[in-house]
């Protein structure tokens, strides 16, 4: 079959790609910029990629007419607290649209279980587009799940967080909300067995794991996993805005997400019915067998996608495109140089930087720095990095989003998505011999230029040691 993947660049899409193409199916991706497609090279020579923003004029954009089915995995919870549902509701009506102009017969859509008559936004907006899909010229299966548990996902990293941070948390009485988890390999599951199947077309289907959980007895099994205690009281005085404060400065998440899962924590998500695993023969893992095999993903470095590589996850909002020529005129700049014998070995220690290795000196005042930047809304340092060794444009790495990551080339480019008062760039090259390390900064008015000059003592020695370091091979 010939398939359309929606959102491929996203945590399930990424994920979801290599199954499908091991089942021998032919698959064209959409994405809103090709670059940031973070594949390698075998994968890239066997898919095919168009450029598609389901939130632009859909007359702007076409797919292959001969597709035969396509995923829908676009979601905005993370870009916007007010207007997100508002951008989801326009996305599914557009891809509809240029749908029309294709053979599809079936679209899949990954939506989330809605129990309470009043739902949260985010549950409201899911169920909207599930409406909005069923007007479309095709035939429409609709797999609802919860709290999806993998490597990578928002909820694990999140449960990681706080678990391996706070062994004491004092929470907010929605963690006694009940939930129904299941492992992101059963999610994968589903989504590929339905495909084709005519007993699921026009049809909604609840999934989740066996285990009907609060988030505290999530939050005390994955402890159970790792083989500590912790201990975990709840308070009734904690509001919504101080609980998304709470996720957000303990937790990797973004504020913004942080705000619309809150809103979402509140409302019981658990799954009504079985039919479908009945239907397909899916024996789903547990809980806890879902945390152990994320980890063992995480300890072979398999992790294929993270939440986090979202740009929605930080501060851009454009397209990568436009930050990727460095600015020459009106920027400060530091920059060093350093001869070095063995271009390959310190290319990779070039492309091991951030996340676990850390920043080869001061790893302490990088992290004051990321500390600093989570008191005043950024990132900070907990978004770490995907991949140990390995770079894609468009991945997270710590409070710096990668632009261009070009081994043959031996260059890599960094943008700052940390709150400073002007925009920032972090370049490493390989010439001739030598290690260029650059920093780029293009400030804001005159508190941009105070903000640079005050950080300039630390940068002599910093960026001094650091390139000396990323330069040894020995």
């Amino acid at each position: 079959m010939k398939i359309l993947l929606t959102g491929a660049n996203g945590y399930i899409g990424m994920r979801l790609l290599p199954k499908l193409l091991d089942m021998g199916h032919s698959v064209v991706c959409a994405v809103r910029d090709e670059k940031r497609l973070s594949v390698d090279a075998k994968t890239r020579s066997k898919i095919d990629v168009v450029e598609v923003d389901f939130l632009d004029d859909p007359e702007k954009h076409q797919v292959p007419k001969d597709i035969d089915a396509a995923y829908y995995l676009i979601h905005s919870m993370a870009s916007s607290v007010t207007d997100f549902d508002e951008k989801e509701a326009q996305a599914a009506k557009n891809f509809n649209t240029i749908l029309g102009n294709t053979q599809c017969k079936q679209v899949i859509y990954l939506s989330g279980i809605v129990n309470d008559e009043e739902l949260s936004k985010h549950l409201s907006s899911r169920k909207n587009v599930e409406e909005i899909l069923y007007k479309g010229p095709f035939d429409v299966t609709v797999l609802r799940a919860g709290i999806i548990v993998g490597s990578g996902s928002s909820s694990f990293e999140i449960i990681r967080d706080l678990c391996e941070k706070l062994p004491v948390m004092i929470t907010p009485k929605w963690v006694l909300t009940k939930t129904q988890p299941i492992a992101i390999r059963d999610v994968i599951q589903f989504l590929t067995e339905v495909l084709g199947n005519k007993e699921t077309y026009d049809q909604s289907f609840d999934i989740g794991g066996p285990d009907i959980l609060t988030y505290k007895d999530m939050l005390h099994g994955y402890a159970k996993v790792r083989g500590f205690k912790n201990w975990i009281f709840t308070v009734p005085v904690m509001t919504p805005k101080l609980s998304s404060y709470w996720l957000y400065f303990v937790t990797s998440t973004s504020y913004k997400l942080a705000m619309n899962l809150v809103d979402s924590m509140k409302m019981e998500v658990v799954a009504q019915d079985n039919r479908l695993q009945e239907m397909l023969g899916i024996e789903t893992h547990t809980y806890e067998e879902a945390i152990d095999l994320a980890f063992k993903k995480i300890e072979q470095n398999l992790v294929i996608s993270s939440w986090k590589d979202s740009i929605a996850s930080g501060q851009i909002k454009e397209d990568l495109e436009n930050y990727i020529q460095v600015p020459k005129y009106g920027v400060l700049r530091d920059k060093k140089s350093i001869r070095i014998k063995d271009e390959e070995a310190v290319l990779k220690n070039v492309w091991r930087i951030g996340g676990e290795n850390g920043w080869y000196y001061g790893n302490w005042l990088w992290k004051v720095r990321g500390f600093l930047d989570k008191l005043v809304g950024g990132p900070g340092l907990r978004r770490g990095r995907t991949h140990p060794d390995k770079i894609f444009p468009g991945d997270a790495l710590d409070f710096w989003r990668v632009l261009l990551a070009d081994k043959k080339s031996k260059r890599l480019l960094l943008f700052a998505e940390m709150k400073t008062p002007g925009e920032a760039w972090l370049e490493f090259k390989i010439e001739d011999g030598v290690l260029n390390q650059t920093a780029t900064f293009r400030p804001k008015g005159l508190l941009g230029r105070l903000y640079w000059y005050s950080v300039l003592p630390f940068h002599l020695f910093i960026f001094g040691n650091m390139i000396k370091n990323i330069a040894k091979t020995d």
